[in-house]
């Protein structure tokens, strides 16, 4: 009887399991790239503290209801310094999840630098037409360092409309760079989301502005209501010209009135919020600005007479008459002196005029630079309200600041011997605060027959009680100005400082709130998301760098090298035997 050849036998075990190994991951393969109609079959487990690398569910049920493609040019393409690599790669990560939730989405990255002379400027030219202007960086090569113009900007296509998206955010004095492309990474999932939110609109929601009380007009609202414009329907709302608003109003701005309100105003304003409308309050509770100071040697602030109180008071808050100051504040010029006929003068840290770092987990401030607000009053967050509601004081003074009550007189002789830390001893003072919840009417058993009857008659119920709904209020109706020129009809960026040539992140707050109270999907959520930085230590690196890279390149070799003779061993005692044995 022959035997079998031992060695062709292990050759052909060999050989197929080989096969078999390579068939296996063919299929893995294969699975990994299968649809199941628009929807991938892998999946992935993210690891990450801050579960960086997974889609929040709204952002994911948004994703799914897509029904037809979705186009997406990312202007990102090319080599960039390291930072901006990070947000490459995260960016086209983020389309692939994005991808895997709807086959329907495609996406290529473009590079808008590339080609002949013409082409770049004539494409410049038309993404300039658009309002995407690219962003200058610093690179450091072997030659020295170079300006080089980057368009970190995503062009989302639905529907034959087109929104642009910036992806990289702006920039903060003396905040580290590696921390706003961290920012901007973590802001990346809520911008693309919220982009396709808007452009799945069949209609723009309305946003209105209320007119009558002395708000701020069209051309101080400017900057605001045409960034407003590219996603909301906005436009000025007089009260007393109407029997109601309407259910199409998504949103009422309350911002700076000066002048009170009538009672049929507050009235229909009321049934608004108690029919779900949500409103944003831009209030200042005390009359005193800049140039009120400057014409006189002592200004006492005296109250707005709004006749809002009452109202506010029922929806669960109240604006303090005072005015909180802080160490953490901007800047404005005094005259300190003369050379010849010209005044001469000096910048002086200004308490009244705080710089407010929001700190706040909550999603209409997450990731915000700082914020610039003028004369703010202290927000009483105590008040109980009918129906439980949740508040969130979303800005709120530094740990170093003062409350001034009426009556105070105010002048600038201070600010010539410094601010003295040890007279800025509060804690912090609530500026904005976002309530959610139900909100009782303040005409609750104060409405007579015979109204009741003319609301009929006009096809109007009136309630008591709203739906479940949002409101926000921030105590300074100057955070919605933007600086105008008058004679010329102009405006400058909402949020400039002038003394201080800064533009701080007003508007991207303002449009922060808007989206707050009109998410009805929660997409706002994708916001909250936060992406750690964890930094080396610079002092151990260097110290421990010879053992950590031993580690990294030395130790991996090592073990490889103890297992390829350690199967050796094994190999040749395990056939030797069975060789010997035959």
């Amino acid at each position: 009887m022959l035997m079998a050849n031992p060695k062709r036998s292990r050759r052909y075990q060999t050989l197929l399991q080989a096969l078999l190994f390579a068939g296996i991951l063919l299929l893995l393969n294969v699975l990994a790239n299968a649809r199941l109609g628009d929807t991938a079959l892998y999946g992935f487990l993210d690891l990450t503290e801050e579960k960086r690398y997974t889609l929040t569910e709204p952002t994911r049920e948004l994703l799914r209801e897509l029904e037809d493609p979705l186009y997406i040019r990312v202007l990102l393409a090319g080599k960039f310094p390291a930072g901006f690599r990070r947000l490459q790669a995260a960016t086209q990560e983020l389309l692939d999840d994005f991808r895997s939730e709807n086959g329907l989405i495609e996406y290529v990255f473009e590079n808008p630098s590339e080609g002949s002379v013409e082409e770049i400027n004539a494409l410049r030219e038309e993404l300039a037409k658009d309002g995407i202007v690219p962003t200058p960086v610093q690179v450091r090569d072997a030659s020295g360092v170079s300006e080089k113009l980057i368009y970190p900007y995503l062009l989302v296509n639905y529907k034959g409309r087109l929104t642009p998206v910036m992806i990289l955010e702006n920039e903060v004095p003396g905040m580290d760079p590696e921390l706003v492309i961290n920012n901007s990474i973590a802001l990346l999932e809520y911008k693309l989301a919220n982009a396709i939110q808007k452009l799945q609109y069949r209609e723009k929601p309305n946003i209105l502005f209320t007119q009558g009380h002395g708000e701020l007009d069209a051309l101080e609202r400017r900057d605001w209501e045409s960034s407003l414009r590219q996603y909301y329907d906005t436009g000025p709302i007089v009260l007393d010209s109407i029997v109601s608003l309407p259910d199409e109003v998504a949103a009422l701005v309350v911002a700076k009135p000066t002048r009170p309100f009538s009672e049929k105003d507050k009235f229909k304003i009321d049934q608004y919020v108690m029919n779900g409308g949500k409103v944003l309050w831009l209030l200042d509770k005390l009359a005193v600005n800049l140039d009120s100071l400057r014409q006189r040697a002592e200004f006492f602030p005296p109250e707005y007479d709004l006749n809002l109180d009452d109202l506010l008071f029922r929806y669960g808050f109240r604006l303090q008459p005072n005015l909180v100051l802080d160490i953490n504040c901007s800047e404005i010029p005094l005259v300190t002196g003369r050379v010849g006929n010209a005044p001469q003068f000096t910048n002086f840290e200004y308490p009244y005029h705080l710089v407010v770092i929001p700190d706040s987990g909550h999603p209409a401030v997450k990731n915000l630079g700082p914020i610039n607000l003028f004369y703010a009053n202290a927000i009483d967050t105590t008040v109980q309200a009918k129906y439980p509601l949740h508040k969130e004081v979303l800005l709120h003074s530094s740990r170093n600041s003062r409350v001034q009550y009426l009556p105070v007189g105010l002048n600038f002789e201070f600010l010539r011997y410094g601010l003295d830390p040890a007279k800025f001893d509060k804690p912090p003072q609530p500026v904005a605060l976002g309530l959610e919840g139900q909100f009782a009417s303040l005409y609750e058993n104060r409405v007579t027959e015979s109204m009741l009857a003319g609301l009929a008659q006009l096809d109007l119920e009136f309630r008591t009680q709203s739906p479940p709904s949002r409101m926000l209020v921030v105590s300074d109706g100057d955070i919605a100005k933007n600086p105008v020129n008058r004679r010329e009809n102009k405006h400058g960026p909402l949020g400039f400082n002038r003394f201080e040539q800064y533009t701080f992140a007003n508007k991207a707050f303002l449009l922060n709130a808007v989206e707050y109270l009109l998410d009805e999907n929660l997409i706002i959520e994708a916001r909250a998301k936060e992406v750690k930085l964890r930094l080396l230590d610079k002092e151990r690196t260097r110290s421990e760098a010879r053992l950590w890279q031993f580690v990294n390149l030395g130790l991996p070799l090592l073990l490889l090298a103890a297992f390829g003779l350690g199967y050796q061993f094994v190999r040749r005692r395990r056939y030797g035997r069975s060789s010997a044995a035959a």
